[in-house]
């Protein structure tokens, strides 16, 4: 069975699935029963392709590498150029959209537009895209749902680590009560390495945004704010429990010194920016901010850029999963989960 692939965008995690894609095919054919044909690619400044019948990949990317522009990809019978994301959307025969374009935060645009035209054609998508769905899930889910068209957004959490759906599939039958964890790599490694290498805050930021880790501007990460959009995903999605950005008290890390690692060291404890929501009297209660968290905590063993979440189960109790929460592969990863549960869900 062969599924049809619109990119919406085309940076890094989407080249990053296009490789997966190519390097596993036949793994993927053999054991899944999985053969994807990538019909589009439509990105606001690498420029925009569409064959029905499937386009040669590897002459895409080499085309983007040396031109910096898909449209220069060699022209052929059937081949259109130029369409913009809502006309690729809307008026190729792609079945599921890859929607990784590039997204504003604050108002989850256009990934939301973008949603909304694809379930409007019929058409599932998979995203890892956290503003459409920290800010828009009751109706994105809905619309999915009326459309009878599958939504995935694995990757919007902890990349391809399966924050997400690990407690649906496996822990189905509890209750998940509270969901705590650390979501965020940057804070993470920033913490680590005030503590180990006993740097300040400033040295420690300086050094993650030389490794890759930190943005030029960190704000969204070490203020929390990146965190707050993946506590509110979980809460909606895996505690079922309806929760707003706004409703999430936000602190981040900037403010915590060295004094304040070692004097946490002595106590037998260490600082963590710990994203938590609990349901209490049938309302859900959301917090991001810096706590010392005892080292008997499996949280306070997560080091360097790693991520690691717990769920508080009535049957099995508490239940840590921890993993790589960004890179390349790894996000490009959480898009292959996606695709493969959609594939699963609907092979005859």
């Amino acid at each position: 069975m062969t599924k049809r692939l619109a990119f919406i965008g085309f940076g890094v995690v989407g080249q990053g699935l296009v490789e997966i894609l190519r390097d596993k095919k036949e793994v993927l054919k053999r054991e899944e029963e999985f053969d994807p044909e990538i019909v589009a690619i439509s990105d606001l400044m690498k420029g925009s392709i569409y064959h029905p019948d499937g386009l040669d990949i590897d002459t895409a990317i080499k085309v983007l590498q040396e031109t910096g522009n898909l449209e220069n990809y060699p022209a052929n019978s059937g081949l259109i150029t130029g369409w913009d994301s809502l006309r690729t959307i809307r008026e190729s025969n792609a079945d599921t959209i890859i929607e990784v374009s590039y997204t504003d935060v604050k108002t989850g645009q256009p990934a939301i537009d973008h949603c909304k035209a694809a379930f409007e054609s019929g058409k599932n998508v998979v995203m890892t895209n956290k503003g459409p769905v920290a800010l828009a899930y009751k109706e994105l889910n809905e619309m999915a749902q009326k459309h009878n068209v599958s939504w995935e957004f694995e990757g919007t959490v902890m990349s391809g680590t399966p924050a997400l759906r690990m407690p649906i599939a496996t822990l189905a039958g509890n209750e998940i009560t509270e969901v705590r964890g650390i979501l965020n790599g940057t804070t993470n490694f920033i913490l680590t390495k005030m503590e180990t290498d006993r740097m300040s805050y400033e040295e420690a930021l300086r050094q993650a945004q030389e490794l890759g880790y930190a943005e030029a501007d960190p704000t969204s990460d070490v203020e929390g704010y990146d965190a707050r959009y993946k506590i509110v995903i979980l809460s909606n999605h895996v505690m079922k429990a309806p929760l707003t950005v706004e409703e999430v008290a936000c602190k981040g890390i900037t403010d915590l010194t060295i004094k304040d690692i070692e004097e946490a060291k002595a106590e037998g404890k260490r600082w963590k920016l710990i994203a938590k929501a609990r349901t209490e009297r049938g309302k859900v209660l959301a917090s991001i901010g810096p706590e010392k968290v005892d080292l008997l905590d499996p949280l306070a063993s997560i080091s360097g850029a790693t991520n690691a979440i717990s769920y508080e189960c009535d049957l099995l109790g508490t239940v840590t999963l921890s993993g790589a929460g960004a890179g390349k592969k790894e996000t490009g990863f959480s898009l292959l989960i996606d695709l493969l549960t959609i594939h699963r869900e609907k092979r005859p």
